[in-house]
């Protein structure tokens, strides 16, 4: 016979799995007929594109290109500074245990290594490595017993916790579109190398949605007719509204934004300026912070309930942490000397991190390359490297928390000295996304066996045992705490010492 019962129904975003895994990529690329023939590259750069990605049963798929741009010398007479931009198309399947079709998909797509080998003065091979992070989760309802209705004698063991449900969940696609202006004296000639990354970050809720706003920074080097190397930069915005039903100031909003396809070329509509058109992929999961009275353990002194139990993982403490790094440097560069630095590539690697108690401390280092050119405007590119460590301090935070770490370079300034030093001024954002795990047993059902006979009511002596409780010792004599506790005088029901005698009120 079933119980009365009055449930709740809760969301639990659950992990299913998580991976990190190096996708290598490889292709040969022909020199385009209108461009001389190549002697050896400057240097390769790329951006990561993730334009279609799917959750299949154990595995998950990703399709991409990287926007590619190769800088080089040209083997002719005036050995010419010259660039080609191409796309490197890759599609992968990465093996996760679990994983279904319809879960979420949360996955970081980091260009670790690109590099360029000339086959001959017509061909050229592209090697790079892609780090991917993959997070599957699954959005399970799960209704559980909050109380007992038809049971008037029914003992609980409740517990008082605070956990992060999932609200809700959304995506939407985002342009950043603009014309960047060169300057007037300047004829584009080719596009060299175009350096793209968000930063500027916002959230705010209103009226049932998620505002999202951020900046596209966009970088561009370009060549001109009559050879000279320049550059141009801009933020652009982007904004975007995500549907989430029922959303409050309170809940906490856990937004990623990615790269889906990069358009950069030059306005065929207005001269001295360049068209860029960006298309942004934004997800959103909305947590909200739910105070839950969970039954843990139950029993009747007077009825046999047996009841369906089921252990869930549920998540807690869930924050974001945003904190700024400065890092200064005077470094000395001899091959600068008194030229000109048009861009700056900088690529952030975490070497070591340790979580303590309400502290993450990193350790990591700066990969900066300098693309230069000296009087005779020869373009050419120096690689530094920045140690650096860095501590956060994060309330709530131990060696059990999942912490996934998000390092964004907030501002740079880079000034060639007098002596040929350069002064570097970098801010790396750090953006931590914490949040801890814990066990709960949730009570799906609970029934009554029939037929049981109970004897008259006693006491029995019992003397206390090492892993006891209150609670265990009147499961086990189908007493109550209350009872026992009366009965021995006990003030402090949590309080008992191995040994101790005890007077057991019970049923025979």
């Amino acid at each position: 016979m079933s119980v009365q019962t009055e449930k709740e129904m809760l969301c639990i975003n659950q992990i299913i799995g998580q991976k990190s895994q190096p996708i290598m990529v490889e292709t040969d690329c022909v020199v385009p007929d209108i461009k001389p023939d190549i002697l050896n590259t400057i240097s390769t750069t790329g951006t990561v594109c993730i334009y279609k990605k799917e959750v299949l049963d154990g595995k998950v798929k990703l399709e991409g290109t990287i926007n590619t741009y190769i800088i080089y010398m040209a083997d002719n007479e005036n050995a010419e500074i010259r660039s080609i931009n191409t796309n490197v198309d890759f599609s992968n399947t990465i093996d996760v245990e679990n994983a279904r079709e319809g879960m979420i998909l949360e996955e970081n797509c980091k260009l670790k290594l690109i590099e360029c080998r000339v086959l001959n003065g017509r061909k050229i091979n592209i090697k790079a490595v892609i780090d991917v992070d993959l997070k599957v989760s699954s959005n399970e309802n799960m209704e559980f017993v909050k109380q007992i209705s038809d049971i008037n004698d029914v003992q609980l063991l409740n517990e008082q916790m605070q956990i992060n449900s999932l609200l809700g969940n959304g995506n939407t696609v985002a342009y950043a579109k603009d014309t960047l202006m060169i300057d007037d004296v300047d004829d584009l000639a080719e596009i060299m190398k175009v350096n793209v990354d968000i930063k500027n970050k916002d959230t705010k809720i209103s009226y049932n949605k998620v505002l999202v706003k951020a900046d596209a920074n966009v970088k561009i080097m370009y060549l001109t007719a009559d050879g000279r190397v320049n550059s141009v930069s801009n933020l652009i915005p982007i904004m975007g509204f995500i549907d989430v039903p029922n959303i409050t100031d309170d809940n906490l909003c856990d937004v990623s934004y990615e790269i889906k396809n990069l358009i950069i070329k030059p306005n065929s509509v207005e001269e001295h300026s360049v068209y860029v058109e960006i298309e942004i992929a934004v997800s959103c999961n909305v947590y909200e912070t739910k105070e839950l009275n969970i039954i843990q353990d139950l029993y009747s002194p007077t009825t046999n309930l047996v009841y369906k139990q089921k252990m869930i993982q549920a998540m807690s403490q869930k924050t974001i942490l945003k904190d700024m790094c400065p890092i200064r440097e005077t470094q000395f560069v001899s091959e600068i000397g008194n030229g000109k630095i048009y861009d700056v590539d900088i690529a952030c690697t975490t070497l070591n991190r340790n979580v303590l108690k309400d502290k993450i401390m990193y350790d990591g280092e700066l990969e900066l390359k300098l693309a230069f050119a000296q009087e005779n405007n020869k373009l050419n590119v120096k690689t530094i490297n920045l140690p650096f460590n860095y501590n956060m301090e994060c309330n709530g935070v131990n060696s059990n928390s999942q912490v996934d770490t998000q390092m964004e370079i907030n501002s740079q300034d880079f000034v060639v000295l007098a002596d040929g030093s350069i002064d570097i001024k970098i801010d790396v954002d750090f953006v931590a996304n914490v949040s801890n795990t814990r066990n709960i047993n949730v009570i799906e059902q609970i029934d009554v066996e029939e037929n049981r006979n109970f004897e008259r009511f006693s006491v029995v002596i019992y003397f206390v045992k090492p892993g006891d409780t209150l609670w265990k010792i009147a499961k086990e004599f189908k007493s109550t705490v209350s009872n026992i506790a009366k009965l021995n005088d006990i003030e402090n029901e949590n309080n008992i010492n191995v040994g101790e005698q005890l007077f057991i009120p019970m049923f025979r």
